[in-house]
């Protein structure tokens, strides 16, 4: 049955990508905020597909600890879920992609409209610089950010070497880091066409100033705290 779902859910969200690239080129003209309200259209038929077909569902811990202020997000990397769900869990953000992700066709002719930070990994403290030049961009429009920290997907119990991009972007503009945990893995593995259903936890933390702290110091006190949150959540698959 889980092959079976993840192949209707693979044809109708190939479907949803392509129609919402076509919208998101129509949304050329509007503001910022504007089109990322009807871009994320998207966003919130893929997740309702992946409830009704794939039976996976969400439960969302600690919404009290956002600042009332644009802040860098900081969070667990496991799968696809959270680069569509957290576009829609937290208020309007821009996240930090890989510049390839803006040639894939429609999803990155869509994504490109969406207000991401696209970096050139490969270029190393350049790319750092991108983050902090574009990033205080985005946060002076009223965007928050988006970072995972890992760069790449880990497996769930696994644990990706941290970067200190989001960090350093949250030192240099001033601004709060709210860390992120989520078990998302569990149920959307990377790489992996077969989804399962269960309940994905996604826990957010206390925000974190960032006033006296240097980046690498900042780092070590997300990494820490959610390489403990992430002991903590209870498995996926406990509360279908």
């Amino acid at each position: 049955m889980n092959l079976i779902r993840s192949l209707i859910f693979a044809v109708l969200q190939t479907l949803l990508t392509i129609v919402f690239s076509v919208v998101a080129l129509f949304s050329f003209p509007f503001s910022a905020f504007a089109r990322y309200r009807l871009i994320t259209g998207y966003n919130r038929a893929v997740m309702g597909l992946a409830r009704g077909v794939l039976g996976i569902r969400y439960v969302v811990e600690g919404r009290e600890h956002l600042p009332d202020r644009p802040a860098i997000i900081l969070a667990k990397h496991q799968s696809a879920w959270e680069t569509v769900a957290f576009l829609l869990l937290f208020p309007p953000v821009s996240p930090v992609i890989k510049q390839e992700l803006l040639r894939v066709p429609f999803f990155g002719w869509g994504f490109r409209l969406l207000n991401p930070i696209a970096i050139d990994r490969s270029a190393g403290r350049e790319a750092l610089k991108q983050i902090v030049r574009q990033g205080k961009e985005k946060l002076a429009q009223g965007f928050w950010v988006l970072v995972f920290p890992e760069g790449t997907r880990v497996a769930p119990g696994e644990k990706g070497r941290y970067g200190i991009g989001g960090s350093w972007l949250a030192v240099e503009a001033g601004a709060p880091v709210v860390p992120v945990a989520h078990n998302a893995g569990e149920v959307w593995p990377k790489n992996a066409f077969i989804k399962r259903p269960g309940t994905v936890t996604v826990r957010i933390g206390p925000a974190l100033e960032t006033a006296g702290k240097t980046a690498a110091e900042l780092t070590r006190e997300v990494e820490a705290w959610i390489e403990t949150e992430m002991a903590r959540l209870p498995p996926a698959a406990a509360r279908q």
